[in-house]
């Protein structure tokens, strides 16, 4: 049976004790993801046989995990660091983290596959070329990504939300309320995600036989400034769109206020999407339609890869796309008449 040093009960034990999966274990101890009942009490009764798993001890680095996050950790990466924590110490991993975007990371990339202290790692839209993390697995370091920036090698594991689906759902949901003209703020056109949620705003668009106009797409960085921007050219079109699909919640409330300023109503004049589900559509006037990302799950599902890789498990699918789920809210309404 499996066991840390000393007799302490890990996390693996108690999924191969319950007959479940770790990501399982892990998600009936922390409590956040509704899981079945009768999985629950799977699960409850292997901690009764063998007791509740134990952290690993704080002051030290043996296996640790280094998570790196070059970004500062608000909302969105915030939530995947959290989790990737909170799994990782259910599996009595450290971590050890580099993050923040004016900081210089606390260990370096290429020195990770010597670091025997290091187990393993977890890069959260790294933006380091592929050529270089491809470096890294062939050096013999054991590390998933989360989001990537750009297409990887085959061999290297990833966890990411399923963008393609994703924005063909909340395009799918205009063009049900008559919209045709759409706007698109997409994200950097060099980013993987903007290209797969370029293909879903297209496929969604081509069912109603017609296609994203060239002047109604802009490429930017997802901030509400940069949405703001985009959204003000878009506006002030001859032919303005009667919506806008935003590549995030943040750039989204840039075009909220964009709109706002030019007098249009919100969602009778114009309907406006984003994308992640964040705090922030919760908080805008009127509240924002968008599309969830399952954050903590990424992370959970980023650590659960990584160990199977450390513990040298065969694994079938090292790329795995989670589902996303549209939410509507105030923020979109039909398509008006006029438009």
């Amino acid at each position: 049976m499996a066991r840390l040093p000393g007799g302490r009960v890990t996390v693996r034990a108690i999924a191969a004790e319950a007959g479940v999966s770790i990501a399982t274990v892990s998600r009936v101890m922390n409590g956040r993801v509704p899981v079945a009942p009768e999985t629950r009490e799977l699960v409850r009764r292997a901690v009764e046989r063998l007791g509740a798993p134990t952290p690993a001890r704080r002051g030290s680095a043996e296996g640790a995990v280094y998570v790196h996050c070059p970004y500062v950790l608000t909302d969105y990466f915030g939530l995947i660091v959290s989790s990737v924590a909170e799994t990782l110490d259910l599996h009595g991993r450290r971590l050890l983290l580099g993050a923040g975007q004016a900081s210089r990371p606390s260990i370096p990339l290429a020195s990770l596959p010597d670091d025997r202290a290091v187990a393993g790692a977890v890069l959260i839209l790294p933006p380091e070329p592929s050529a270089e993390l491809e470096g890294l697995r062939a050096r013999g370091l054991h590390f998933v990504v989360i989001d990537p920036m750009a297409p990887l090698h085959p061999d290297i594991a990833a966890v990411s939300a399923a963008h393609t689906a994703g924005a063909r759902s909340v395009t799918a949901h205009l063009a049900g309320l008559g919209h045709r003209r759409i706007g698109v703020i997409n994200g950097p056109s060099e980013w993987l995600a903007s290209h797969s949620r370029m293909v879903g705003h297209t496929s969604a668009l081509a069912e109603t036989g017609t296609l994203p106009a060239p002047e109604f797409v802009r490429s930017i960085e997802p901030t509400p400034e940069h949405g703001y921007t985009a959204a003000c050219e878009l506006l002030d079109l001859p032919s303005r769109p009667t919506a806008i699909v935003a590549f995030n919640d943040k750039a989204a409330a840039g075009a909220l206020r964009a709109a706002y300023e030019r007098g249009l109503r919100v969602p009778e004049d114009l309907s406006i999407t984003g994308f992640d589900d964040l705090d922030l559509g919760r908080s805008t006037q009127p509240t924002l339609t968008t599309v969830r990302q399952p954050l903590e799950e990424m992370g959970r599902m980023a650590v659960s890869l990584l160990m199977r890789l450390v513990d040298r498990h065969t694994i079938d699918t090292l790329h795995v796309e989670l589902a996303t789920q549209l939410i509507v809210r105030g923020s979109t309404g039909p398509a008006p008449r006029s438009g």
